[in-house]
């Protein structure tokens, strides 16, 4: 999966104890899901679009950099119905989870890393759900 985002900081700080708060931003992201395995047959590929809104929760400091973890489920629509290695979800309409790490530095660039599980929550089977390991870098402008 290739990725591109955007997120908007809230302004809202819901816990704050030591120099650390929890806080949080939208994100929202066009993806680029390339599967090499469609329909379990070997080098017969599929490649999806991924659109979907995220809000996310984060722990950091009150300073914005140094560690942080964040946790987040949003809304995702795919542009095609996803059948790969096996694995299938019978819709177009996918919740997404994650949950990540990261590390903000100085000059803020932002590096983390990220678990994310698209699941349509039993609405529909088969709904086997697919899960990915992301490398995150950011950077705000």
């Amino acid at each position: 999966m290739v990725r591109l985002g955007m997120q908007w900081k809230w302004e809202n700080k819901w816990w704050q104890s030591n120099g650390s708060h929890v806080s949080g931003y939208w994100d929202m992201g066009l993806a680029h899901w390339r599967e090499r395995r469609f329909q379990n047959v070997l080098d017969k590929t599929q490649n999806l679009t991924s659109i979907g809104i995220t809000p996310v929760f984060r722990l950091q400091s009150d300073s914005l950099t140094g560690p942080y973890g964040e946790f987040g489920i949003g809304v995702h629509y795919l542009s095609e119905l996803y059948d790969n290695n096996g694995r299938q979800l019978s819709t177009r309409f996918q919740f997404g989870d994650r949950i990540g790490a990261g590390y903000v530095f100085r000059n803020k660039l932002d590096l983390g890393l990220m678990i994310e599980h698209f699941s349509n929550g039993g609405v529909k089977e088969p709904n086997d759900g697919v899960n990915f390991a992301v490398v995150r870098v950011r950077y705000p402008f």
